[in-house]
């Protein structure tokens, strides 16, 4: 494997989350954004209806991960932290609901 420069991982890290990640996690009214990486680990932010959603921590560990991990190799870890002034509520609201099942 080539020893790559942190410039160079962090560039493949920001062009991943533009193109593969961020369109999914948009699809949910979530928003991600890349903070840093140091020393393998990666750190996102979450916002939109991802900050403060419990279903966020599976959609971190079965997809970001996973994808980030196999494509970019020198990640071994990733962290997030909720955007502290996202102002959506992740969770459903009772007018969604409010027509009877037929």
């Amino acid at each position: 494997m080539t020893i790559r420069t942190d410039e160079e991982i962090i560039t493949q890290i920001k062009e991943l989350i533009e193109t593969q990640v961020k369109p999914a996690v948009a699809g949910h009214g979530g928003v991600i954004e890349f903070i840093s990486y140091n020393e393998g680990t990666l750190l996102v932010e979450l916002g939109g209806a991802c900050s403060g959603c419990a279903s966020s921590s599976i959609t971190l560990k079965l997809g970001v991960e996973q994808m980030v991990m196999h494509y970019v190799p020198e990640v071994t870890k990733l962290e997030s932290r909720d955007d502290q002034n996202s102002t959506i509520d992740p969770y459903y609201s009772q007018s969604q609901f409010d027509e009877p099942w037929e």
